[in-house]
């Protein structure tokens, strides 16, 4: 899985939202905070307001919130909300592959793929990450010894 820009910025800015939640945060201060482009910032935001993920605010004392509490949404909502379906093959979903002779078994391995990765971040929460209390499957993932060796 390769996390874009895109997605690496909607989930910062989400967690500076959940941080703050209820209240409201300017783009500007997103921006600041997070040492992001404004411009893309705003970008990454309407996507995020269009999934319903966060809701924004018009006026001078306007600005983004989430939409709902830290707890109840998803790093994968997000991630979703930006990139689309986090695995995909060829831009097919994984179910909707199909191979003959010796890759007749590849799309059950590319739906367990998929399966691995929604067991990661479908599970955590913004409230998790923001609390640094991953799911105990997560944490285990971080600690096996190759883990934070790059391949």
């Amino acid at each position: 899985m390769q996390i874009s820009a895109r997605g690496d910025y909607a989930v910062r800015a989400a967690l500076s939202l959940a941080a703050a939640y209820p209240a409201l945060l300017s783009t500007q201060t997103i921006s600041a905070e997070q040492d992001m482009p404004r411009k893309f910032l705003e970008a990454v935001l309407a996507d995020l307001r269009r999934a319903g993920v966060v809701r924004a605010q018009r006026g001078a004392e306007g600005g983004y919130a989430l939409a709902r509490p830290p707890r109840e949404v998803t790093v994968g909502a997000v991630l979703r909300a930006v990139e689309g379906p986090l695995a995909g093959v060829r831009g097919l979903r994984p179910e909707e592959t199909s191979y003959e002779g010796v890759a007749q078994h590849l799309p059950g391995f590319w739906v367990a793929v998929r399966a691995s990765l929604r067991r990661v971040v479908d599970e955590v929460s913004l409230a998790d990450v923001l609390g640094g209390r991953l799911p105990a499957h997560v944490r285990r993932l971080t600690t096996q010894p190759d883990a934070w060796e790059p391949r």
